[in-house]
């Protein structure tokens, strides 16, 4: 009989360790898959108030390694730096030479 009440009693302290340690793996940081590219050209801003910086960089890794796209990048940003590209299929309209107020 005192065998079964202890069981019973270390069941449930069995079921809040392994909550415990669910709840250790859900507040672990976790990141989306990322592929490097380095800063090769700094084209020039852009956005309505230069607040982006068109940039061309070269794909490091993965599928499209090698191939140079260009990109826009919000923050300081200079050349040899390297990005982390959550994905390289999209890339950025050129800038035009169109400044403000022109047709």
């Amino acid at each position: 009989m005192k065998m079964a009440q202890e069981e019973q009693k270390q069941e449930p302290q069995k079921e809040q360790k392994r909550d415990k340690k669910q709840e250790e793996k859900k507040s672990g940081v976790s990141f989306s898959h990322a592929v490097p590219a380095r800063v090769e050209e700094i084209v020039g801003r852009t956005g309505t108030r230069g607040e982006a910086i068109q940039v061309r960089c070269k794909i490091l890794d993965g599928r499209d390694q090698n191939k140079i796209i260009r990109r826009n990048v919000k923050g300081p940003v200079q050349l040899k730096d390297t990005l982390m590209l959550r994905e390289t299929e999209i890339e950025a309209r050129p800038l035009t030479k169109a400044g403000k107020g022109s047709i």
